[in-house]
């Protein structure tokens, strides 16, 4: 038994109907059933390619005419981009165009393609990167996506460790500044507020990672985890030595679950004076509360 498996591009005027891939089978077994991992690879690749190719061809076409005149730009040279994505590294034609006379240019040339696509890495390769290697070291996330993506060559360790290095710099410019008073408004402001959702429970706990020659190279880790009564947990952690800004980060985290000002906010800690200092003026409704553990702890020495 041979299946084709086709792409059909509807382009508005007659379909474009393209082979992606021809598969063989002859006995049913556990082995032949369905797709192989490979064969997924391939067809996704392949897809892929037949899709991106109509879409760089329509945009560049949409960009060959001038908007103000409707002259069409004259051709320069005939370049190319790489683009990496989930599903391999393509090269698409990308061609400079000269700008028009019609109106004054700040330069003579412009790659319109080149222009769009100035990151080069798609969004979703650069989040699945982001989020395996949070779990994994670079090596075993060089190793799982070469596995599952059907990639000719796998981001090497240095690409890898640049573009999580570009996204956690973006992250914190995005981050907002530092303060040690998170209250907004006055009590009569926060009457008028919406109904608050249930209180949210905040379990928030220090350690020292020490050096093994005991030297200056011991840290401080602050993690926590921020569960509301309706909804999904959060968990957050820095380095607390290090880190510039960890009011804002817990408060972030705090806001991104809806957290209103007239909310009721528990923090069960340990009562250390890092994350009692951290907790203050979060909310006017925080409840300041020692975790059962660490009042055991506690009594244990007493």
């Amino acid at each position: 038994m041979n299946v084709r498996i086709q792409v059909v591009i509807d382009n508005g005027d007659d379909p474009i109907i393209q082979d992606v891939a021809c598969l063989e089978r002859d006995t049913l077994c556990a082995e032949t059933l369905g797709l192989s991992l490979e064969e997924a690879k391939g067809i996704l690749a392949n897809v892929q390619s037949v899709l991106v190719a109509h879409q760089v061809e329509a945009y560049v076409g949409q960009q060959r005419c001038c908007s103000h005149c409707g002259q069409p730009y004259a051709r320069k040279s005939p370049d190319s981009i790489v683009m990496r994505t989930l599903f391999g590294k393509i090269e698409l034609t990308s061609p400079r165009l000269y700008t028009c006379q019609c109106q004054p240019q700040a330069r003579q040339s412009f790659n319109p393609l080149a222009d769009l696509l100035s990151e080069r890495t798609t969004p979703e390769l650069l989040y699945l990167q982001t989020k395996w290697s949070a779990c994994l070291s670079y090596r075993q996330v060089v190793a799982l996506m070469s596995d599952v993506l059907p990639m000719e060559t796998a981001p090497s360790l240095a690409v890898l460790h640049r573009h999580i290095e570009q996204i956690a710099e973006r992250t914190e410019r995005e981050l907002g500044d530092e303060q040690v008073f998170f209250i907004q408004g006055c009590e009569a402001e926060w009457e008028e507020l919406p109904d608050p959702q249930p209180p949210i429970t905040v379990g928030i706990d220090g350690g020292y990672v020490r050096a093994r020659d005991q030297g200056d190279n011991s840290f401080e880790v602050i993690v926590g985890k921020s569960l509301p009564e309706q909804g999904q947990a959060r968990y957050f952690g820095f380095v607390n030595d290090q880190d510039a800004k960890p009011k804002r980060r817990l408060y972030e985290v705090l806001k991104a679950q809806g957290m209103q000002t007239n909310q009721t906010i528990i923090f069960l800690s340990d009562g250390g004076d890092t994350v009692r200092e951290m907790q203050l003026y979060m909310n006017p409704n925080a409840e300041h509360l020692l975790d059962w553990y660490h009042i055991t702890m506690r009594l244990t020495v007493l």
